[in-house]
């Protein structure tokens, strides 16, 4: 009955001269919705017969999927990492959108090459910003002045991140998630509202990164969220000059402390000029093809295959 206006969104049915119909509008934005609504009414109010017209909207939640990043403790290279393995996922078939809620020290932002960009919100629900890279994404960061102080408690800014994690994210679904470090208030709040369906943990090869990466294990295996595994970033320092292979932070401590603890692991980062430079300047090591891409793209490979045996 209603094909033609709708086709297979909207079912219904004619009680004397009322019509009654339900209209799905799932991954519709307010004006696709507004507009199909419209539609329906007046192609119903114009049937023989009708003098009432009656329409339910419905929406079907998007089931996503949210992998957390994170670390037990700061300057271990998580958001870089964040960054990559959204665009590497990306790149691997998945609608991926990503969420700085690192929000005491946003810096997606900037390595995803989009500083000056504000998102704007419909109905006090948050727009994501479109990034260069084909992942929208929501950040702290682009809500205050980026020389401003985010001085906030522990509600503020767990309030914050419901906001953005509850964003329209359209037909994202992977969320991926740069968590602050340490295992506060955001993650807790996180944890609790939002279960993650895994988690990826950032760090170094010395033991001081380790012992605190693995109270961030600890966090999230206890709250029943599965360990997708550990990145060894920084490993390994090639000079530019004479090619020498140096290990300022130890190496294979990551990859020891994963073996140990059981989980898999992910693989080496090395500590290398090209990713600082391809990052400062807003595009992720994965967004180009250079040679510092490829231990990135093998981290993105063995989180994909884990995406898809969840099924």
């Amino acid at each position: 009955m209603l094909a033609p206006v709708a086709g297979t969104r909207a079912t219904g049915r004619i009680e004397g001269d009322r019509a009654s119909i339900v209209v799905d509008v799932t991954g519709l934005d307010e004006a696709e919705r507004d507009s199909l609504d419209a539609a329906v009414r007046a192609f119903a109010g114009g049937l023989p017969g009708v003098a009432t017209v009656r329409v339910a909207l419905t929406s079907q939640r998007n089931q996503r999927l949210s992998i957390a990043v994170a670390s037990g403790k700061g300057g271990v290279g998580k958001s870089t990492v964040s960054a990559n393995l959204a665009i590497g996922l990306a790149t691997r078939g998945r609608r991926v959108g990503l969420v700085d809620a690192d929000i005491y020290g946003p810096s997606q932002p900037k390595l995803m090459g989009v500083e000056d960009a504000k998102p704007t919100a419909r109905n006090k629900v948050l727009q994501p910003v479109e990034t260069p890279f084909g992942v929208p994404l929501l950040s702290m960061g682009m809500l205050v002045a980026a020389d401003q102080a985010i001085a906030w408690r522990g509600p503020m800014a767990a309030g914050a991140l419901q906001q953005m994690l509850d964003a329209n994210w359209g037909d994202a679904d992977t969320l991926v998630l740069d968590l602050p470090p340490g295992t506060g208030d955001v993650q807790l709040t996180m944890i609790q509202k939002y279960r993650p369906q895994g988690a990826v943990i950032v760090s170094t090869p010395q033991d001081l990164a380790l012992i605190d990466a693995k109270r961030a294990i600890d966090l999230f295996v206890k709250a029943g969220v599965p360990i997708i595994g550990l990145v060894e970033n920084m490993a390994g320092y090639v000079c530019p000059s004479c090619g020498e292979v140096s290990d300022p932070f130890g190496s294979g401590g990551a990859e020891a402390a994963a073996a140990t603890l059981g989980i898999p692991f992910l693989g080496r980062i090395p500590l290398d000029m090209a990713v600082r430079i391809s990052s400062d300047a807003g595009r992720p090591s994965l967004a180009g093809d250079g040679p510092e891409a490829g231990a990135f793209g093998a981290v993105a490979d063995k989180v994909a295959a884990w995406i898809g045996a969840q099924g």
